[in-house]
C-alpha cells in the first residue's frame, strides 16, 4: 500500500490540527495503521496506532485525551485528529501501515508516508 500524508502547518499553542493520510494500492481496513513523530534530535515515536483485528487504539502518554486516531474506510483514508497543541508536538508526522497487529513501534510498520510538518509556535 502506498500512503500520502498531508494536513500539517503552523499552529499556535493551544489550537488544532487533523492531519490525513491517503492510501492506495491497498485496502487500509486490512491493515494495521499508525501515525509517529520525529522532533530534530529525537528519535521517531509512535504517537498513535490502531489495529486491523478489532480496531483497539494506541496512544502514547504524551497526547492521551488530545489526539484521536480514526480510519474512514470508504475514503482509504487515515486521520489524526490534534487538539490543544503544545510546543513540544512540533514535529514531522508520518503515517505507517502494516499487514500485521504488532506494538506501535516504526521498526514493525513496513510502508510509510512521505511525512508532514506540524509547527506549533506563537
Amino acid at each position: 500500500v502506498q500512503l500520502q500524508a498531508f494536513g500539517g502547518g503552523l499552529v499556535q499553542p493551544g489550537g488544532s490540527l487533523r492531519l490525513s493520510c491517503a492510501a492506495s494500492g491497498g485496502t487500509l481496513d486490512d491493515y494495521a495503521i499508525g501515525w509517529f513523530r520525529q522532533a530534530p534530535g529525537k528519535e521517531r515515536e509512535g504517537v498513535s496506532c490502531m489495529s486491523s483485528s478489532d480496531d483497539s487504539t494506541y496512544y502514547a502518554d504524551s497526547v492521551k485525551g488530545r489526539f484521536t486516531i480514526s480510519r474512514d474506510n470508504a475514503k482509504n483514508t487515515l486521520y489524526l485528529q490534534m487538539n490543544s497543541l503544545k510546543p513540544e508536538d512540533t514535529a514531522v508526522y508520518d503515517c505507517a501501515a502494516d499487514l500485521f497487529d504488532g506494538r506501535c513501534r516504526a521498526d514493525l510498520f513496513d510502508s510509510w508516508g512521505q511525512g508532514t510538518q506540524v509547527t506549533v509556535s506563537s
